[in-house]
């Protein structure tokens, strides 16, 4: 029987035991982490040429690190984004493992020296009330696919829900009784209760009564299901999405841009930043400042539609206000 190698050890101490178990992280979370590490395993046995039972923490040093991640970069053409959330799983690891031995103290630290690598802060994806509303009138609702199209998408752009959170929800977790409510679990398995408005409350129990899933005995079935009564993937939600999506506005439509389209508009009628936060399951509101700050870019440009001639072409010049010159001069 072959002994485990140190870095075998623990990473399957790290991934099982301590994320599962006593950070209590989601399961998608775990799989994001566990990605990373598969890579890291490719990584060294094409360049490398080590095997996995062969590769211990000594070999994981901070240079097989950096090339790792030029490795993902060159070879796999991996963004940077992805590049430094690989970077990610691998200082989570070794911040963890520093704690378990000591003796590698140095060796985790050094890595953890690795910084992450700036990159232009993307356009936040949105659509205009105006798009939104044209892609909510595509599903054909004469057809019973069309009618369940349409009260996924209006779920998803109510709520802002993330799409794994829409995939997750059970008749269980929607409250249709004054006040509307869905319940979202989200990361770190936290339980938001999101409230809906009139027109997807009416469509959620079309729905629900349509598909006969108001019965007690159906309140842990999936709300949005395929063929198989199995709930829906993300990939099965990003296809609906994208049968409807308007054409020439991004190269995709994925089911993310529905969340960034409700900030943005909750931003546009300026709701407090902190309901935005809560209602988004956001754990800092660092993340969700970001949709101010597109707000005001977009607010900017529709300033510059203003008409320009409601300016004076020329402005009359400062420096010919001797009283104000003086006034300046003596600022010392």
């Amino acid at each position: 029987m072959m002994k485990p190698t140190d870095f075998s050890y623990h990473l399957s101490t790290f991934l099982t035991s301590y994320m599962a178990g006593q950070r209590n992280l989601s399961v998608n979370t775990i799989k994001t982490y566990r990605d990373a590490f598969v890579l890291l395993l490719e990584y060294f046995g094409e360049e490398k040429h080590v095997p996995p039972e062969k590769l211990t923490i000594s070999l994981v040093d901070k240079p097989a690190i950096e090339g790792f991640l030029a490795w993902l970069e060159s070879n796999r053409r991996n963004s940077i984004t992805t590049r430094n959330q690989r970077l990610a799983a691998i200082h989570a690891f070794f911040r963890y493992l520093q704690g378990e031995t000591p003796e590698h103290l140095f060796h985790c630290q050094k890595i953890l020296s690795i910084p992450v690598k700036r990159a232009p802060k993307p356009v936040v994806p949105y659509l205009s009330e105006d798009e939104m509303k044209t892609l909510l009138a595509q599903p054909d609702m004469t057809t019973r696919k069309g009618r369940r199209d349409l009260t996924l998408l209006c779920t998803l752009y109510d709520t802002g829900a993330r799409v794994q959170e829409l995939c997750d929800l059970t008749v269980r977790s929607v409250r249709l009784s004054s006040p509307s409510i869905i319940s979202l679990t989200g990361k770190g398995n936290k339980t938001r209760h999101v409230p809906i408005m009139g027109q997807t409350e009416d469509l959620l129990k079309s729905y629900l009564n349509e598909n006969n899933m108001t019965h007690p005995s159906k309140v842990d079935m999936p709300l949005f299901y395929n063929t198989r009564k199995e709930k829906l993937t993300r990939q099965g939600v990003a296809y609906i999405v994208g049968k409807y999506a308007p054409a020439g506005k991004y190269s995709t439509i994925s089911p993310h841009v529905f969340r960034h389209t409700k900030a943005m508009h909750m931003t546009a009628v300026d709701i407090n930043p902190v309901y935005i936060r809560d209602f988004l399951g956001h754990a800092d509101l660092k993340t969700t400042s970001v949709y101010s700050k597109a707000n005001v870019d977009m607010k900017r440009r529709a300033l510059e539609k203003l008409n320009p001639d409601i300016l004076p072409e020329a402005s009359p010049s400062w420096n010919s206000d001797s009283g104000l010159m003086e006034f300046l001069s003596s600022l010392k």
